[in-house]
């Protein structure tokens, strides 16, 4: 069994969180204290506002304390999210692998390699042996794929349609400011109708279908944070659980993991 530290709480950290677990490793999950990930029905994100949310039969709850941490790890009945300075959680816990999963698209992540034992990065502008040990390619086009030398690919391409739409299924923030809605993920909207505010901005639906993603209320946004994702196939069902893409990114990672024959993943 190795300690994991996950860092970002979204579907794709929420679901290699959800991986390690399962696969019986212990499992922290660290971010900042109010997160605009939007993709909530999919992901962890919900702890850190409601104190715990579920993922497909597993509970992620947030630590208040991260002396508590320790037990609830011993325990291994749920997952632990703390929102506490990552070097604090860092220095604490000395986990045997941390993974960054922040999914953080467009800047250049510091270098973690020699945080932990194995330091694993997913997403672009990753570099295997510089940045992070390992990189776990992120792309549709090498999904999953164990990165052991040299960089990720860049970030490029449109999202995946859904019934023909592509990136017209989202909304982005159109300035910096507090995100503001009442309503939840999985519900059902028409084009055009209001669904959210930052500030004097009113967001609104794009195209008619459900509520995939929506930005919790009360998370500071920066202008261009993806804060609305809708579905046009309009089930509501298709909002929640750990999508295709994310699934396959946790197991990549049980795989980087597996393939190290190192003290980090070593049964303790």
């Amino acid at each position: 069994m190795a300690l994991c530290l996950v860092r970002g709480c979204g579907d794709i950290g929420s679901a290699v969180a959800h991986a390690l677990f399962s696969a019986g490793h212990a499992v922290v999950i660290h971010d900042v204290a109010a997160p605009s990930f939007a993709r909530r029905g999919m992901a962890f994100t919900d702890a850190l506002y409601d104190d715990a949310a579920c993922l497909e039969g597993v509970i992620g709850r947030r630590m208040s304390d991260i002396f508590s941490i320790r037990l609830m790890l011993k325990q291994h009945r749920e997952i632990p999210l703390a929102a506490d300075r990552f070097a604090k959680i860092l220095e604490y816990l000395r986990p045997h692998v941390l993974i960054d999963a922040r999914m953080n698209k467009r800047s250049i992540p510091e270098r973690q390699a020699g945080l932990a034992p194995l330091t694993i990065g997913l997403g672009p502008n990753f570099v295997a042996g510089e940045t992070t040990d390992l990189v776990v390619e992120t792309a549709w086009q090498a999904l999953g794929r164990i990165i052991e030398a040299g960089a990720s690919l860049p970030l490029s391409g449109e999202p995946r349609p859904i019934n023909g739409h592509g990136r017209e299924r989202y909304v982005y923030a159109p300035a910096d400011g507090r995100f503001e809605t009442v309503w939840k993920i999985g519900a059902g909207v028409a084009k055009g109708e209001p669904v959210a505010r930052i500030g004097d901005e009113v967001i609104r639906a794009p195209l008619d279908g459900c509520l995939r993603g929506i930005t919790h209320a009360g998370a500071s946004v920066k202008a261009g944070t993806k804060v609305v994702e809708i579905d046009p196939r309009g089930d509501p069902a298709k909002a929640f659980g750990i999508a295709e893409r994310p699934k396959k990114l946790g197991l990549a990672v049980l795989a980087a993991m597996a393939g190290q024959r190192c003290a980090a993943v070593s049964s303790t």
